[in-house]
């Protein structure tokens, strides 16, 4: 990462420290504390989480790191929309073990082109040598197909496939809100070679595309939650862009 990044990234990093912890985690801190239970002693996400570790690069900003907080937080919503649905203990916690093997594999082909619909044909080519059963292979699948902003979905069978796939896009997209300016979008520019004078010529665009993704969280939960985590990373995201014309702007013949 070019000196330049890794400076503005560690002023983001001072900027989101101020900032509080979302309310989402406040308020279901016993489902919080039950996902990141499954996700580290369930051994069929051990498996997965294993095989696919190489294949899921974190210079992209969507890597492993990314995966293993989507999954955290996959398995909240689905804990907090199952109890709303009345399933059982015993049901509820295999479809977030279903929930946290989506969010390890939904960005295993970020690098292609229609990357969800790519992702998803490979995963459900990884999820045949696993113990599922073929309506719990589709749901997965077709949960990473939907799970990026501004396309069309692929429809489910069954309410329980839907709620997995909505849980999936709502997980991923907070990210969106504090990681963008933490993390994700340091590692893509990095990756990228992207100019610095290029990157603060679009940095006024990125932020408007925060603000289109408030409206599109889909579930109950992720609709009541979903547009703090990005409020969190506007308002970081526009103090940082003060911090970089203030203090970078002889390094940027374009401001």
């Amino acid at each position: 990462m070019e000196p330049i990044y890794k400076s503005i990234r560690k002023r983001a990093r001072e900027i989101a420290s101020r900032n509080p912890l979302p309310k989402f985690y406040q308020d279901y801190s016993t489902a919080t504390q039950l996902s990141r239970n499954i996700f580290r002693s369930e051994p069929l996400i051990r498996e997965i989480r294993n095989q696919i570790t190489r294949q899921l690069e974190n210079d992209f900003g969507h890597g492993l790191k990314h995966a293993v907080k989507v999954a955290f937080d996959i398995g909240i919503l689905m804990i907090v929309e199952a109890n709303r649905s009345g399933y059982s203990d015993a049901y509820t916690q295999r479809r977030v073990v279903l929930a946290q093997c989506a969010a390890l594999l939904h960005d295993i082909e970020r690098k292609q082109d229609e990357h969800a619909r790519v992702g998803s044909d490979t995963a459900n080519q990884i999820l045949h040598d696993y113990p599922f059963a073929p309506d719990e292979i589709e749901d997965i699948s077709l949960a990473i197909r939907n799970h990026e902003a501004f396309k069309s979905t692929a429809p489910l069978k069954t309410d329980e496939g839907t709620l997995l796939s909505d849980c999936l896009y709502d997980a991923d997209k907070f990210r969106w809100g504090p990681d963008n300016f933490t993390d994700t979008v340091w590692r893509m520019v990095s990756f990228s070679k992207t100019p610095f004078d290029k990157f603060v010529r679009y940095y006024p665009k990125g932020m408007k595309s925060l603000g289109k993704i408030k409206t599109t969280f889909r579930t109950d939960t992720g609709k009541q939650y979903g547009p703090q985590f990005i409020d969190l990373g506007i308002a970081i995201g526009e103090a940082l862009y003060r911090v970089i014309l203030d203090e970078y702007s002889d390094l940027n013949t374009e401001i």
